[in-house]
């Protein structure tokens, strides 16, 4: 008999199969599954509607107060205004009126203008920023197919972005890290577009493809160097410049809260993804470990939500310490903070995932850093004052 499996919340919906840069790191069009290929370019008004139908099935069977839902591509903004707005309005009209639908776009900020911008105010659209850094940080690995550079653009589209009128659709940037950079230098590099959130992402990588520098000497923490420098420099600032959301949720799981990630944590996001042909995938991260692990066979028009939630793969990647791999259940000591880090990072040679994160040791000493710091600036509020001369 199988066991409860929780609604979804989380909604990953593409708009847009294709991109307008070829990002050399990019784990859709550069990597194992290119199941892309075969898929519509936009999202078309059939799917749309289908998926509006199924989402609306699923809030109210299962009562859902609030759900996300995260506008995603190749590049969203390729679809262009008026496929966006459909999308927003064909799916808050389909669940409840009790129900908060949160909306936020990905995108790599080329294409954002005043059109947009109109769109995601009148419809209370989150946008976040795709963003390696400033300059020629950005221009290293996110350029357009033919080498030309992207960065100006972006830096248009963050500066509109920052102006005071935008600041409540402006939610903030994504980072993929790269060794290469300077990590405090590409930290202050996103300071300095006022993010009111920074989100670090570890590059999508596992056993069989190794992330950089990511060899057999499984005792090196490349990343987790990168990373430290970051927190210090984040956690020393006089006062707080920015949300770092990887920070901010290992600080929440050390003091027995949960994480705002899937990256690290048992928390789960219970997320399904939608692609322009309307067919159900889970994390997009497994087209980095081989072709068509994270499909389901299943579509919006012919299957609901239900019906996914007890797919197996589905099941498997919900964070469940019954899912991690026996050294992580029986033997981590921040297995409850790690979580095992990101599913996709487990995949091995064996097919499996039943495999400690390819980062575990970068993990491992990124958590004891940071509850250090934690420690000791607890320690040093809870001093005695000095006795008066």
């Amino acid at each position: 008999m199988l066991t409860a499996v929780a609604p979804f919340r989380q909604f990953i919906v593409k708009l847009h199969s294709r991109c307008n840069l070829s990002c050399t790191y990019c784990y859709v069009y550069h990597h194992v599954d290119q199941s892309w290929r075969g898929r519509p370019t936009v999202i078309s008004d059939e799917t749309v509607a289908a998926l509006a139908a199924r989402l609306g099935d699923h809030v109210r069977h299962h009562g859902l107060p609030r759900i996300v839902v995260v506008l995603h591509g190749g590049e969203p903004l390729l679809a262009g205004p008026d496929v966006l707005e459909r999308v927003v309005v064909a799916v808050r009209s389909a669940v409840p009126a009790n129900t908060d639908v949160e909306v936020t776009i990905q995108t790599n900020g080329t294409l954002l203008d005043s059109r947009f911008l109109e769109i995601f105010h009148r419809h209370s659209v989150g946008v976040g920023v795709s963003l390696d850094g400033g300059g020629p940080i950005e221009n290293r690995h996110r350029v357009y197919a033919d080498g030309r550079e992207s960065f100006h653009l972006v830096e248009r589209a963050l500066e509109l972005l920052g102006r005071p009128e935008h600041a409540d659709v402006f939610t903030g940037v994504l980072c993929t890290i790269d060794l290469e950079n300077d990590p405090v230098r590409v930290y202050e590099g996103l300071l300095a577009f006022r993010p009111p959130q920074v989100d670090l992402l570890l590059p999508l990588g596992n056993w069989v493809h190794r992330p950089p520098r990511r060899g057999p000497d499984s005792s090196r923490t490349p990343y987790a160097d990168w990373l430290i420098a970051v927190f210090d420099r984040w956690f020393d600032a006089p006062r707080r410049e920015t949300g770092v959301r990887l920070f901010d949720s290992l600080i929440a799981l050390l003091v027995g809260g949960v994480s705002d990630t899937e990256a690290v944590g048992l928390s789960s996001a219970n997320a399904i993804t939608i692609e322009t042909d309307g067919s159900l995938e889970v994390t997009d991260a497994l087209k980095t470990t081989a072709p068509g692990l994270g499909a389901t066979g299943l579509d919006v028009r012919r299957h609901s939500f239900d019906a996914a939630m007890q797919h197996p793969t589905v099941r498997a990647v919900r964070r469940e310490k019954d899912n991690l791999a026996e050294e992580c259940r029986l033997l981590c000591p921040v297995v409850d903070v790690c979580g095992g880090g990101h599913f996709s990072h487990r995949y091995g040679h064996d097919g499996s995932f039943e495999h400690p994160s390819v980062y575990c040791a970068d993990l491992l000493r990124l958590i004891g850093h940071i509850r250090g710091r934690l420690q000791a600036e607890l320690a040093a509020r809870r001093a005695p004052l000095a006795p008066a001369g």
